[in-house]
């Protein structure tokens, strides 16, 4: 009888099995290589100009330099392919912009993100020493001034070559659909 209750409310009854299915598989994975689960790393970022503004460069002759930044990198990792990285981007200068010939500023806001990363692959090269491919989406909320705040969607992807099972160096990039920029952000770390 009970069977045939799930099977006539399967929206009801199967997307939680499914779910717990799921949940119960990643939970039970066992560590990875590197047996620590946090990270924490400082690095820099450049964001670069979005189509919105390239297109705008073409017909008014402006041009948008890019904006560096201090980058505060953590990440826990509570399963074996799952992390969750939070991520502070504090500007060291203004957006700036050359418009007809004068370089116009502009306060550049900081940026707290958090999401989920998956790695794609690992791979062992010598000197003991391991490369790690990970993409992800994230959460953003960008500190505008006057006390306001935005939110954006973050998608990113990031290589890192971990040294000695604590020692961490990584290049990725990132591109905010909200705000329709790129991004490049690299650093070093070290994993706990």
């Amino acid at each position: 009888m009970r069977l045939l209750n799930l099977y006539k409310n399967w929206k009801k009854g199967l997307v939680p099995f499914f779910f717990l299915l799921i949940t119960s598989s990643l939970w039970s994975q066992e560590q990875d290589s590197i047996a620590s689960s946090f990270e924490l790393s400082f690095g820099q970022s450049t964001l670069f100009i979005s189509n919105d503004q390239a297109a705008a460069i073409k017909t008014d002759f402006n041009v948008v330099i890019p904006t560096n930044s201090m980058v505060f990198f953590s990440e826990f990792r509570p399963f074996k392919r799952i992390k969750i990285p939070v991520v502070f981007n504090l500007p060291t200068e203004s957006k700036q912009f050359v418009i007809d010939g004068k370089l116009v500023s502009e306060k550049a806001s900081p940026t707290l993100a958090t999401g989920a990363e998956f790695k794609l692959f690992n791979f062992k090269i010598p000197y003991d020493a391991e490369v790690e491919m990970d993409i992800g989406t994230l959460g953003s909320v960008i500190f505008r001034s006057n006390y306001q705040l935005a939110f954006a969607p973050l998608i990113t992807n990031r290589v890192r070559i971990i040294k000695d099972k604590n020692f961490v160096m990584y290049l990725g990039g990132s591109y905010s659909v909200g705000v329709n920029t790129w991004g490049m952000f690299y650093g070093t770390g070290y994993i706990f």
